[in-house]
Formats: structure tokens, C-alpha cells, sequence
């Protein structure tokens, strides 16, 4: 019989669709039809809306404008709801290739007016920083050696002004902020760290287990992860509703929306085991932003 870790890697071999929920590797799924958004289907794939009209001479096909089709999908053990699309290596890499620089916003404004405007908002920074330090303030000594994880420019750091060093690995190459360090996976391997940052970056990832099990890999015993991904308004509002995946109509870069159950499930698969978590509110622009955050610690009982 196979084992929930033994699910989570042949989901993680997937190279398309999902067969098996990428959190807790169960295989019993709701599905319901969605789209790919224009922007998010361009940047990886290349792929690009069309109108069939009458002149293209389909018998079968109504006209209209046609837009990449996907599944939304339903977790029913852990509750997860996941667009049914892994992206590959390459594709992250062409989908986040200078995120949110010139010609990504440029690219992005096209298929989404009013984009530019919106992303000067996210790019003021984070407001909730003090509440994600006062949860961990009971988990981290003074002075922490940090490394936040696909941290951007390190703006958004925890303890940014109150560790002993900082060091930021990000995929995108973007220049970090005064006092931090960007570092390759060769430096991260041989850095002991008192917390590791995983901000807003499993809600991306095609298979968070992967993300995870490679940090868990390089954690000491003492060392605190700090995971926080968006507590998103559908899976808050109607928790338990029993159509979420319905629901869903769309997918864009966020391709996980997580449940507690779901995060649970994919901290104690990879290993590790929760110490604290909670739900809090935090506020960008002219909303307000719902969020699960969650420390952990490598499980007393793994090798």
C-alpha cells in the first residue's frame, strides 16, 4: 500500500496534471472546469487568447472568445483547492523571469489594465511585519541568522532590522536591500539558521511538498520555519461549502489555496511538525488581506 509520502513524490513527478493532492497525496479529487489566465498561459506557454468566428469553418464549435482550459480541484481528505496544471522548472522560470520589473508589469498591463497601478501598491512593502515578529518573538532568539526564502528584495524580512545576518534566495535576481545577502543553494547548505522565511511562496509552487522537504533538508533541530501563505476570501468565507472547486472559476500565479487541515498535513508529510499557528489580518492598499501563518520545526522523530 502506498503511503502519503510515496503519493506526494509521484504527484511530484507529474509533468502536466496532478493525479493526487499535492499536500497530503490523497487521490480522492473533485474536479469542476476553469480557465488559465491570459497573462499567467503567455508567460508560460506561450499561449495566447482567440476569437472563432464563422470563417474559421468549425461545424461542431460555437463562436466566441476561447481561453486555456484547466481544472479546478477539490482535496476531499485535506480540503485543499488546487488548479490541476503543474507548472514545470522551465515554466516558473518564464512565468516569474524579472517579476514585476519592466517588462513583466509591461506584459502583465496588457492583459490586465490597471495592473501598474496596483502593483506600486505591493511594492510599498508589507504592513503586518510587527505581527509576524510578535508570533515569533516566543519561537526565535534575539538576533537571529535569517534566511528568507524566495524573499524578493528582503524588504518583507522579519527581523530585518534585528538579525545578525540576512541572507535572501530568490529566483527573481532583483537587487536586495541594504544589509541583506543574496546566496546561492551552495551558501544556503552550509549556513546554520536560527529561522528560515517561506513568505507567499507555496501558494505559487506546483508541488509545495518539494519546497518544503528541500528547506526541512538544510534545517537544524533548533531552527524555526516560518510559513505564511494567504488564507484566500473563498476558502475563508465558505469554508464549508462542499463545492469550493465550483467555485473557482479562474487560475492565476496563485495555484494552491489552502485549507488548515491541508497545511497541516503537508508540514507533518515533509517531516516537520507545526508549533504554532493562527489566522491574522493584515492590510494592502485598500483591502484587507487574510492570512495563515505557521511555525515549525523539524519532527523529534525523523532521522
Amino acid at each position: 500500500m502506498k503511503t502519503d509520502c510515496d503519493l506526494l513524490e509521484q504527484a511530484g513527478k507529474s509533468p502536466r496534471i496532478a493525479l493526487h493532492c499535492v499536500c497530503c497525496g490523497g487521490g480522492d479529487l473533485a474536479k469542476s472546469p476553469a480557465i488559465l489566465m491570459p497573462f499567467v498561459a503567455k508567460r508560460a506557454f506561450g499561449w495566447e487568447p482567440v476569437e472563432i468566428t464563422a470563417a474559421w469553418g468549425l461545424r461542431d464549435l460555437r463562436c466566441g472568445n476561447a481561453y486555456p482550459l484547466c481544472n479546478s480541484v477539490r482535496c476531499l481528505r485535506c480540503g485543499l483547492v488546487f488548479l490541476d496544471i503543474r507548472f514545470s522548472d522551465s515554466e516558473m522560470a518564464a512565468l516569474y523571469a524579472g517579476y514585476r520589473g519592466p517588462e513583466y508589469t509591461a506584459q502583465r498591463e496588457h492583459f490586465e489594465p490597471g495592473y501598474a497601478r496596483r502593483a506600486v501598491v505591493i511594492a510599498d512593502g508589507a504592513t503586518h511585519t510587527g505581527q509576524v515578529e510578535a508570533f515569533l518573538s516566543a519561537h526565535v532568539a534575539a538576533l537571529p541568522r535569517v534566511l528568507d526564502w524566495g524573499g524578493d528584495t528582503g524588504k518583507n524580512t522579519p527581523f530585518r532590522s534585528r538579525c545578525s545576518l540576512l541572507h535572501i534566495f530568490d529566483i527573481s535576481a532583483q537587487q536586495v536591500m541594504p544589509g541583506a545577502v543574496s546566496v546561492d543553494k551552495h551558501t544556503v547548505a552550509t549556513t546554520h539558521y536560527d529561522l528560515i522565511v517561506l513568505s507567499h511562496v507555496l501558494e505559487h509552487v506546483p508541488f509545495p511538498a518539494s519546497t518544503i522537504s528541500e528547506i526541512a533538508a538544510i534545517m537544524a533541530r533548533d531552527t524555526i520555519l516560518y510559513i505564511e501563505v494567504p488564507y484566500e476570501d473563498l476558502m475563508r468565507e465558505a469554508q464549508d461549502a462542499t463545492d469550493l472547486h465550483a467555485r473557482k472559476r479562474y487560475w492565476h500565479e496563485h495555484v494552491n489555496f489552502f485549507t488548515r487541515d491541508s497545511l497541516s498535513a503537508l508540514i507533518a508529510n515533509c517531516g516537520l511538525r507545526v508549533v504554532d499557528m493562527q489566522s491574522i489580518e493584515a492590510e494592502g492598499g485598500a483591502k484587507r488581506w487574510h492570512l495563515w501563518s505557521l511555525a515549525c520545526m523539524l519532527d523529534a522523530v525523523s532521522p
